[in-house]
Order: C-alpha cells, then sequence, then structure tokens
C-alpha cells in the first residue's frame, strides 16, 4: 500500500488536498467501510444524524476536527460528496470516488476549500486517515483501540501526523 498525497491552489486563499490509495477489498467492502456509522468509528470518524442524500450529520474524527457535514452526493457504490461547516466561511467539500482496481478498489478522496497555508496540515491528515482505513480493513476491527473525543486526538492518529507533516510542508503545492 502507497498513499499518494498531492495539495494544489485553487485560487490565493484556499486550495485542495487530494489522496489516494488501492485496497485489497471489493468495492462494496470499502464503500460501507467508507459510510457506514459502525465502519467508519474503526478509523476516522463517530458520526451522527440524518444518514442520506440531502441530509446533516455531526461528525467528531480522530483528529479532534468536530462539525456538521452535508451529504450533498451518496451514489452507492461510487461517489460520494460531503460539505463540511455548510454556510460558514470555513466551508469546504470531501468528495471520494470508489473504482474497482483489479482484485482491489481505489480510493481517491480530495477535500477543496482549505486555506493555503495550512493544507499541508490537511495533506498529512488526510494520508493518515487512510493508513487507518488500511489498517482497519486489514484487522475488520478498529484502527484506534484507545478511541479519541473533541479535545483529544487519537494518540497513534497525532503521532503520525506529527511524522509526516513536515514531508508535506516541504512539499510542492501545484
Amino acid at each position: 500500500m502507497k498513499i499518494t498525497g498531492t495539495m494544489r491552489a485553487l485560487d490565493e486563499t484556499r486550495g485542495a488536498v487530494r489522496v489516494e490509495d488501492v485496497y485489497d477489498t471489493d468495492i462494496q467492502d470499502l464503500w460501507t467501510a467508507c459510510t457506514t456509522p459502525e465502519r467508519l468509528s474503526r478509523w476516522i470518524a463517530e458520526v451522527a444524524g440524518d444518514l442520506r442524500e440531502g441530509g446533516t450529520v455531526r461528525a467528531v474524527m480522530t483528529s479532534t476536527w468536530t462539525g456538521p457535514m452535508r451529504i450533498e452526493v451518496c451514489d452507492a457504490p461510487h461517489h460520494l460528496l460531503l460539505t463540511s461547516q455548510p454556510g460558514t466561511d470555513e466551508e469546504a467539500q470531501i468528495e471520494a470516488w470508489l473504482t474497482v482496481e483489479g482484485a482491489g478498489t481505489r480510493l481517491v478522496v480530495e477535500e477543496r476549500g482549505l486555506p493555503v497555508g495550512g493544507l499541508h496540515f490537511f495533506g498529512a491528515g488526510w494520508q493518515v486517515h487512510l493508513e487507518d482505513l488500511g489498517r482497519s480493513l486489514a484487522s475488520d476491527g478498529p484502527a484506534h483501540v484507545g478511541g479519541w473525543s473533541e479535545q483529544a486526538p487519537a494518540p497513534a492518529w497525532r503521532r503520525r501526523w506529527t511524522e509526516l507533516t513536515p514531508a508535506y510542508e516541504d512539499a510542492v503545492v501545484g
């Protein structure tokens, strides 16, 4: 498993990060891991709310990011589009595409609308999330046994994020 992460400026103040990897599982299993509360809580976030297209959920991510996300598109098992912090100055979009690749499934995640000066933080964060997804799929269980909260990130997530951030900081923003 090799995660590819890129960052690009969309304009002078906002940018995007994109990460992708191929997982050794079928598309339906990966879709379920990315869209059901039980499976999401194994690797990225505790979510609750209106889990349908047009609905809003509240997420507490392993990084401590907490807030609302509106489900804009839910085209199972290929495409998911969420708006985080809808209607605020911090609004961003998170989009995921799943495609069959050989015996596995490719997941591409892009988050747009992020502050250009902080793209490296988000790039490192999304890489850790995808690594956590891989561990969760491989073990069929949680990537973070100790849990996390709005105040405290998952310890292993934080360690890996801290380790990756300098490489993303040194990377070229396209």
